[in-house]
């Protein structure tokens, strides 16, 4: 049976937006209410108490929005809280084991690399998942907090000078250990591909955590027959702080003038229509 409600999406900021582009390509038809934390941002640098909280409060948001699907667009609240999101009345994705299947599935060397943000990758969220799968696989992770920020200052262009040094730094080991795959575990991540390709070379597969999720719940939601049965789909912002900023980047990456589809919310104003 048709499901017309929307489906729910959270993340600290942009980086969910990566979700967001994949399922409107995939899923033109389907209602999406997207929350983006913007007044938190980010996440990865939280204690994993703090991270429970803002996730069991971004769930809270849009479980009071009557959606029909949860996705944690967000690495870090997928590797350290996504037992919040289990405990929902509604089917719940979050971007880790997605991502790790498809990883193992694209490495022809066995040498996968983690990028992701302090807490994920403390958290060896990746890791473990990569090695339930295949337990000869070997992964080389590194921590780039960075790049969170890079995004949410728009500094993502494959030609800015402070997004290409970061880069540099940060994937160096990953050079080094030879990998020929790359998982971007934080959803901001994708939004840098081209900065990361430059430096790490043609020859090596990115994974998109925000790509690999929004298929995982497209299949989720077509296993359970919860697809929508509208004409056409309409998306709503949420944030909890600078809407013109958001606005402005948002609408740059989704190639759409989001602009009046964004509102100034916080995750516990439950009652915010």
């Amino acid at each position: 049976m048709a499901n017309n409600k929307p489906i729910g999406v959270f993340d600290s900021g942009l980086g969910g937006l990566s979700v967001v582009k994949e399922l409107k390509s995939i899923l033109p038809y389907e209602n999406i209410v997207y929350f983006g934390d913007t007044g938190r941002v980010p996440y990865g640098t939280k204690s994993k108490s703090t991270i429970v909280r803002y996730a069991v409060e971004d769930e809270k948001f849009l479980l009071s929005k009557d959606v029909k699907m949860v996705i944690a667009a967000c690495g870090t609240v997928s590797s350290v809280a996504s037992h919040t999101g289990k405990k929902l009345p509604v089917p719940f994705v979050d971007v880790v084991l997605p991502t790790a299947k498809a990883a193992v599935l694209a490495t022809e060397n066995k040498k996968i690399g983690i990028l992701g943000t302090s807490a994920t990758i403390k958290s060896q969220s990746f890791e473990k998942a990569i090695k339930k799968i295949d337990k000869n696989i070997s992964t080389y992770s590194v921590a780039c907090p960075l790049f969170v920020q890079l995004v949410e200052s728009g500094w993502f262009h494959r030609n800015d000078e402070v997004a290409v040094a970061a880069a540099k730094r940060y994937l160096e080991p990953i050079v080094q250990a030879g990998v020929d795959t790359i998982i971007l575990g934080c959803t901001h991540f994708p939004i840098l591909s081209d900065v990361i390709s430059d430096v790490v070379g043609s020859s090596v597969t990115l994974i998109n955590s925000g790509k690999c999720a929004a298929n995982a719940a497209a299949e989720l939601l077509n296993e359970k027959d919860m697809l929508s049965s509208n004409k056409k789909g309409k998306t709503i912002f949420y944030v909890s702080d600078k809407p013109d900023s958001f606005s402005k980047t948002a609408s740059y990456l989704l190639g759409d003038d989001i602009g009046a589809n964004v509102k100034l919310t916080k995750a516990n104003d439950f009652g915010v229509k």
